[in-house]
């Protein structure tokens, strides 16, 4: 499956059908997503039955395991698994949120098909804003707060409350913990990176607007569900992660919140337990923990999503390029030796040639794509048979 392919939400479709226990209720769900990071905002991994060709983007996996959670959210609450039901359901869900439009080009572009118009919808949930330039080269940030989208799946599906007033209160809640939270201890760079990070992700509200002064604990004491309640603990004990030991006014305040969620001191310990483990565990995988400057996250942004495209495309690249002898040839002959200037720019004028038929490598010609060109150089080597028809079902 490749969720950068249209048709990645049909093929989960089929995956999923061969996969009915895959979670038996909604706690093994939760705990797989906490597990792969998707309860943190940070998108680690993805469950073990879904097969993937390629190593995944950061983006990818938040796509998969969104749909994952949002599928067996409304298995869970339904008692059915009908998928051309749940899709349409999901569609009208994000439709009534009135979050996720999509612009009149893509509809030209997908057409009526609901399957396809849901993932761009998806697609428009992952990325905190950014225009497509952006984004092809990772230099986009990906949605914290994803798993909300859940939650309020979990209250549209029970039609308990309008979906967009409760959106926008858990949004309220989740903020302010982690705020408060922050504030409890002494700040590190990582905790301000985390901060900033969940209020760019806020889609009900405005940050500039929200009132972060500790007056949300009064709403604690609304009629939340268990699922609520877990995930406001563990906002809180993500925002105290690296101490590992917390201190007597942090321990003061993640004992308080706990009371107010109604949890034991004991449940409060594992809590921070599970976040501590996930983060000793992850920790060299965790974007906003590494302190590099812009211009490298840049450049690995870039080189790993232009890589992608690359390997995604080797069956038409390897077509291409085998019409092409002289080409094969100066690639060949530039591992061993330095190419003149004639030499480089037939490579680039023939390079370019060729993924002018491969839609999805437009980037290349874009202005100054020509600078991709030494990474796809690297990559020759590395073509494998691979999925630019990733997501065909037999």
């Amino acid at each position: 499956m490749n969720p950068s392919a249209s048709g990645w939400i049909n093929k989960f479709g089929h995956l999923v059908k061969n996969e009915p226990e895959a979670f038996p209720d909604f706690e093994s769900l939760y705990q797989e997503l906490k597990r792969n990071g998707f309860v943190y905002g940070i998108h680690i991994d993805i469950p073990k039955f879904i097969n993937v060709e390629h190593k995944l983007t950061e983006d990818e996996i938040a796509k998969i395991n969104l749909l994952t959670s949002l599928y067996f959210t409304y298995k869970f609450e339904k008692q059915e698994s009908d998928f051309e039901r749940f899709v349409n359901t999901v569609f009208s869900y994000y439709q009534s949120l009135e979050v996720s439009k999509i612009s009149f080009l893509n509809k030209i572009l997908t057409g009526s098909q609901t399957e396809s118009q849901l993932e761009k919808l998806i697609d428009s949930r992952i990325y905190l804003g950014g225009n497509a330039f952006n984004r092809a080269f990772g230099n986009s940030l990906t949605n914290s707060l994803l798993y909300v989208d859940v939650l309020i799946f979990r209250i549209y599906l029970r039609a308990h409350a309008p979906v967009i007033e409760h959106a926008q209160l858990l949004e309220y809640v989740t903020i302010n913990i982690a705020y408060q939270a922050l504030n409890s201890k002494e700040t590190q760079k990582e905790d301000d990176k985390l901060v900033q990070l969940l209020g760019s992700s806020l889609t009900f509200l405005n940050l500039e607007e929200t009132n972060l002064d500790g007056t949300y604990r009064s709403l604690l004491k609304q009629n939340f569900t268990e699922c609520e309640k877990d995930y406001f603990m563990d906002m809180a004990c993500l925002t105290l992660w690296e101490d590992k030991l917390l201190d007597r006014k942090e321990w003061d305040y993640i004992l308080g919140l706990g009371t107010d969620l109604d949890k034991t001191e004991k449940e409060v310990k594992s809590t921070v337990d599970s976040v501590q483990f996930f983060f000793e565990k992850n920790k060299s995988k965790i974007g906003y923990l590494n302190d590099k400057n812009v211009a490298v996250q840049f450049y690995e942004g870039m080189s790993k999503n232009v890589g992608k495209l690359i390997l995604r495309n080797s069956k038409r690249l390897k077509k291409e390029l085998a019409e092409s002898k002289e080409l094969v040839s100066l690639l060949s002959k530039s591992a061993t030796k330095d190419l003149n200037a004639d030499e480089r720019k037939k490579v680039q004028n023939q390079l370019l040639d060729i993924f002018k038929s491969i839609p999805s490598l437009a980037i290349f010609m874009l202005p100054g794509g020509a600078v991709l060109l030494p990474i796809f150089i690297k990559l020759i080597p590395k073509l494998l048979p691979s999925a630019f028809d990733d997501n065909r079902v037999d």
